[in-house]
């Protein structure tokens, strides 16, 4: 079994410390700062094999070079974006194998939020930076919604029982957005009640289950009738594909933004 824990990190950046239950060697996932690592690290007695990086962003990179400074490790992160100190560039289909942490994962191309962003899945655990949120999904600052739309499909993929590992705290705000979509989706409702309850007892809602997330998540559903009705009512337009779907419905969540 593994352990996964959450860094926290800014105003609500999640920074992920992996490792096997009783194991001291631990994976890092998306540090975008040092400081609170090292301070985890330190408390715990912890030693880190390796940083993995979903993508370039500055809030996902900024404590690689500080870590460095303390931990001489290798650096994974995806092939076709600049990554600082990155020593195994990764794309779909790599493996990433922690010899001392027992950690492996399955490296996937997910772009859409950026070019090159890459997830990493393995102990029924999915890191996926930013481009699944719990209940929502990244905005599109490099790609087409059709690659993010690709991205999203590829998650809804994997096993049910997954753990949905992203990086920010947005659940509850994507909740609203999915309240707008399915007014009627009770499981949307429930989830919202929880998920502000959690929230102002100022505990984190992640990981969740990808079977909730596809229950619940307007961007993994645009292949839902009643999903698609709305888009098409939003849009005023009739809508062909699951894709025009999901980009008209990452459109209207930006315009509420």
């Amino acid at each position: 079994m593994i352990e996964v824990t959450a860094v926290d990190a800014f105003e609500d950046n999640y920074i992920w410390i992996v490792r096997q239950k009783g194991n001291a060697n631990v994976a890092i996932v998306d540090p975008g700062d040092e400081d609170p690592v090292l301070h985890y690290l330190h408390e715990n007695a912890l030693i880190p094999e390796a940083i993995l990086i979903t993508h370039h962003h500055r809030d996902h990179t900024g404590g690689i070079e500080g870590l460095l400074q303390h931990f001489q490790v290798p650096v994974y992160g995806p092939r076709l974006e600049r990554i600082p100190h990155m020593t195994h560039p990764l794309g779909e289909g790599d493996k990433v194998v922690l010899a001392h942490a027992q950690l492996e994962f399955q490296v996937l191309d997910v772009p859409g939020h950026t070019k090159g962003h890459i997830s990493y899945y393995g102990h029924d655990s999915l890191f996926c930076g930013d481009a699944l949120f719990t209940a929502g999904c990244g905005r599109i600052f490099e790609g087409t919604p059709e690659q993010m739309h690709n991205s999203l499909t590829k998650f809804a993929s994997l096993p049910d029982h997954s753990y949905i590992y992203c990086a920010h705290e947005y659940t509850l705000a994507n909740l609203r957005f999915a309240r707008i979509v399915e007014p009627d989706n009770t499981l949307i409702s429930q989830r919202y009640q929880e998920t502000a309850a959690a929230n102002a007892r100022g505990e984190g809602t992640v990981p969740a289950l990808l079977s909730l997330e596809k229950a619940t998540n307007p961007f993994l559903r645009s292949h839902i009738n009643i999903v698609h009705a709305a888009a098409e009512r939003f849009s005023q337009q009739k809508l062909d594909s699951d894709a025009d779907v999901f980009a008209t419905v990452r459109r209207w969540k930006d315009s509420l933004d």
